[in-house]
């Protein structure tokens, strides 16, 4: 595959917001907003309420550029207003908020708490690609291949979007997002036609973690699926691992996170520990002794590495203090059906 996505870095910021002020759709609902898109970017590079990504086309010389995935935690309040009354473009609102000192995004330990607790509410800001490499096949893959991996493991409660072209509303539609409407108080199926008219007026696309449970192979209804974490790693640990998962020995793991070749031993060491305690069939005895080192302390980080790439919960961020209160109401969460209602 010619394309990949990766995380967004701050040289890549200008370039985007071109591509977004360039975008047809998207574009024109920024109005003058758009000229402070990058200042805000730039400003949020780094929240870990700030999911952004951009995918590259590496079919020449050089990666080329080609789109942007920007989606947000947003506050309880601000997922509420906005689905109105009255609806309203969300884009450029998030820019002048940002801008006036008001993000309405979670700062980490509300990122933390929710997420331990009462569950996420999560905007999709911009799945937003090049005109002419829209349609190519392997483009999309990565724009969804991206979209999953940055979201799973995540205790979502509900999805919000507005869709930014034709081709992606019918793609939420068609993988279960329903249409917010004000008169009926809830979500609603959208007529078929009406979806056209659909980006030239404010409208909020969604699903909920309940409407999501009660679908049958939608790849979307399986991000509401979660499972506690069981190990309760903290937020350094966390790190370590997220880039362990990159690859690369201790030596690069240290120059990366920015810490001394001991302190990456000593987290390795820590982690064993921790992990044994909680699941020791994971590591078993003979690959926790230190005495081994080695080649069983390479099979003993590919086995763990293995496992989080299963379990994505495990490096979210959570609250090591609510985390025993609510553990247990997570395994007894029911699959709900909801049965969503027409629109007429």
């Amino acid at each position: 595959m010619s394309v990949r996505w990766r995380p967004m870095r701050p040289g890549d910021v200008r370039e985007c917001v071109e591509i977004v002020a360039a975008d047809p759709v998207s574009g024109p609902r920024y109005g003058s907003a758009i000229t402070h898109l990058q200042s805000v970017w730039l400003r949020l590079l780094g929240w870990r309420a700030f999911r952004s990504v951009v995918f590259e086309d590496l079919g020449g010389q050089r990666p080329r550029l080609i789109g942007v995935g920007i989606s947000a935690f947003l506050t309880e309040d601000y997922a509420h207003a906005v689905k109105g009354p009255p609806l309203f473009w969300v884009a450029p609102d998030l820019v002048r908020r940002v801008m006036a000192g008001e993000a309405p995004l979670l700062n980490d330990r509300q990122l933390q708490d929710a997420n331990t607790s009462c569950g996420l509410r999560n905007y999709v800001w911009h799945g937003c690609t090049r005109l002419e490499d829209r349609a190519r096949p392997e483009v999309h893959n990565s724009v969804i291949t991206a979209f999953v991996e940055q979201h799973r493991g995540y205790f979502l409660s509900e999805l919000l979007a507005q869709g930014e072209g034709e081709q992606q509303v019918e793609m939420i539609l068609n993988t279960g997002g329903l249409l917010w409407s004000g008169t009926a108080g809830g979500y609603v199926v959208a007529p078929a036609d009406n979806r056209k008219r659909l980006l030239s007026e404010p409208h909020i696309l969604g699903l909920t973690r309940e409407m999501a449970l009660g679908q049958v192979g939608s790849w979307v209804g399986s991000l509401f699926i979660y499972q506690s974490p069981q190990f309760g790693l903290r937020p350094s640990e966390q790190r370590l691992l997220t880039t362990a998962l990159e690859g690369g020995t201790d030596e690069e793991l240290a120059e990366d996170l920015g810490i001394s070749l001991s302190a990456v031993k000593k987290a390795w060491r820590t982690i064993y520990q921790r992990i044994a305690g909680s699941q020791p069939a994971l590591l078993p005895d003979e690959l926790t002794d230190e005495r081994w080192g080695g080649k069983r302390g390479k099979e003993k980080k590919q086995r763990l590495i293995a496992y989080l790439r299963e379990h994505p919960e495990e490096l979210r961020p959570l609250s090591r203090k609510l985390l025993p209160r609510h553990a247990a109401r997570w395994r007894s969460l029911p699959a709900k059906a909801a049965i969503p209602i027409t629109a007429k």
